[in-house]
């Protein structure tokens, strides 16, 4: 099956932690030599896309631009635009996350303001504090709109599988007894974005990773085409007790012609 773009996870499918998948790199080089585009589809809110693209060149020998990468930051700051009308000047939002995400909001033009925000966002804070969360409660009972990152509930490193972004949000879905608008893997809004980004239609892509309940499950959502890579989370075991499986599934990348 040819395909005239891929989106890529990254952990798990490009790299496990510090840890490198050799044949990551190389399916990332033939796309390059292919001219193929691609854009790293990542629900890491924590890091800027030029942050990513340092730790893929200087831990994994892989090169590709900060424009090559796609986060539910990037995702949500487009959703809140056209949300109004293309411009986000004058809309405010209250956010625990860190400066990966931070940086997302106000690059589109939102000004930060914790007692009475149009926009909660919460997302992963290595630092997240009580009175954070005491804030953004108090914020989305004012009328804040509660928006979620992401739902990933850990996020495998070498320690093991440490607290993600979900299970920050779910904290403030207890406190308010409201459940979060969600943007990153497996909602179809990131994936919408990207295709938007990436200039091609749902039927052109692929949805590279290795993981079934984030990235394989959003080209699911999105009705694009997904490649599951078993070098991550998911094994073959798990994938047989799905009703819908992913379009295609290799051992390694190195099994896949583009």
């Amino acid at each position: 099956m040819t395909y005239q773009g891929y989106m890529i996870d990254l952990d798990g499918t490009m790299y496990r932690g510090k840890e490198r998948i050799p044949e990551a790199k190389a399916f990332v080089e033939r796309l390059q030599a292919k001219h193929i585009p691609f854009l790293f589809l990542t629900n890491n809110t924590t890091k800027s896309p030029a942050d990513v693209c340092r730790n893929l060149a200087e831990n994994h020998d892989i090169h590709a631009d900060p424009a090559q990468v796609y986060t539910p930051s990037l995702a949500t700051a487009s959703w809140i635009q056209q949300q109004n009308g293309g411009d986000a000047r004058g809309k405010s939002v209250y956010v625990i996350g860190e400066l990966g995400l931070k940086q997302a909001l106000l690059d589109v033009g939102l000004r930060f303001n914790e007692y009475d925000p149009d926009y909660v966002v919460v997302g992963l804070d290595y630092d997240v504090t009580y009175h954070k969360f005491e804030l953004a409660t108090l914020a989305i009972q004012r009328g804040g709109m509660f928006i979620g990152t992401n739902a990933d509930t850990n996020l495998p490193n070498e320690r093991g599988h440490v607290p993600g972004a979900g299970s920050v949000i779910a904290l403030v879905e207890r406190s308010t007894q409201r459940k979060a608008f969600y943007i990153g893997k497996p909602e179809s809004i990131i994936m919408t974005q990207a295709l938007h980004k990436m200039g091609l239609t749902k039927e052109q892509v692929v949805m590279v990773g290795d993981n079934y309940n984030t990235d394989i499950k959003a080209g699911i959502n999105a009705g694009i085409d997904t490649l599951l890579v078993y070098t991550g989370i998911s094994t073959r075991a798990d994938v047989a007790q799905q009703t819908i499986k992913p379009t295609h599934e290799v051992a390694s990348l190195a099994d896949w012609e583009v």
